[in-house]
């Protein structure tokens, strides 16, 4: 969560302001809801156009000051930028106004309640931490999306993309569609106001080719194995599926390991097995 830094200002208004919510200015509560952390770093916005390998429809969710959506138009994508905040969207307008209108539209409203293109589309953003997991099962319920690439907190780009030596349950149920890779590292220092902690660019790519036909059967499997029935993989899976034994021996997974040190690529293959 970010924290705020609202510049002294000793008027009577302002004395009140501060005995009554800590000094924060209206405009400083209306960041902290939002979750706004603008990346203002050059550099890191240019680290993250060059990770995102931006073209054709780019959606932007939270497009905040606009550094990085400029940015994104300069690289030669048609970009789409979302932003909540009234006053950001005033602002992002007026700012862009001379930009061609077939590379950038700003359009005020909250991004996770849009609907998809119909059309092929990458997602590029510093996105709010506080609304990550909504924006991230967005971009995965999205069925032309071709990439994600995103700001988050560098805790959850490693939970996500197995950084932590760990797989979670988000990940390995969108494996067979989706490639997730964390990036490189963005500092705390690299945003205004300055956030608590680091973060991290994410990217999540669709693949060419489903890596499982059944896409049901994948869920169901996965699920099962994450639940934690008899307390182990071996014992969740082995409750409803034969062969499991020649399953682990062909995937190369221990009888007693953590379901959560299981790579993707593995489950893949007791999947194989399980469904011959």
């Amino acid at each position: 969560m970010a924290q705020n830094f609202a510049h002294g200002n000793y008027s009577h208004t302002q004395k009140k302001v501060r005995n009554n919510d800590g000094g924060r200015t209206p405009r400083d509560r209306a960041r902290r809801e939002l979750s706004q952390n603008f990346l203002v770093d050059r550099h890191a916005v240019e680290t993250l156009v060059k990770a995102a390998r931006p073209s054709g429809l780019v959606l932007e969710p939270g497009a905040g000051e606009g550094m990085l959506t400029m940015a994104l138009v300069q690289a030669g994508a048609e970009v789409v930028g979302y932003e909540i905040d009234p006053l950001l969207v005033a602002k992002l307008r007026a700012t862009t106004a001379k930009t061609a209108e077939t590379k950038l539209k700003i359009v005020k409203g909250d991004f996770t309640r849009m609907r998809p293109p119909s059309t092929p589309f990458a997602v590029v953003g510093n996105i709010p931490y506080s609304i990550t997991s909504q924006i991230v099962d967005w971009c995965l319920g999205a069925p032309w999306l071709t990439s994600a690439t995103l700001v988050t907190q560098l805790e959850y780009a490693r939970k996500r993309s197995g950084d932590f030596g760990r797989w979670s349950l988000v990940t390995v149920k969108s494996w067979p569609w989706f490639h997730w890779e964390l990036l490189g590292r963005i500092g705390r220092e690299s945003f205004r106001p300055i956030p608590s902690v680091d973060s991290a660019i994410l990217r999540i790519e669709r693949r060419p080719e489903p890596l499982v036909a059944d896409g049901g059967a994948w869920q169901d499997l996965v699920q099962l194995g994450f639940s934690g029935v008899g307390g182990s993989l071996y014992a969740s899976l082995s409750r409803r599926y034969d062969g499991v034994d020649a399953a682990f021996d062909r995937a190369g997974v221990a009888r007693d390991e953590v379901v959560a040190f299981v790579h993707p690529d593995q489950w893949v293959a007791l999947f194989a097995s399980l469904h011959r």
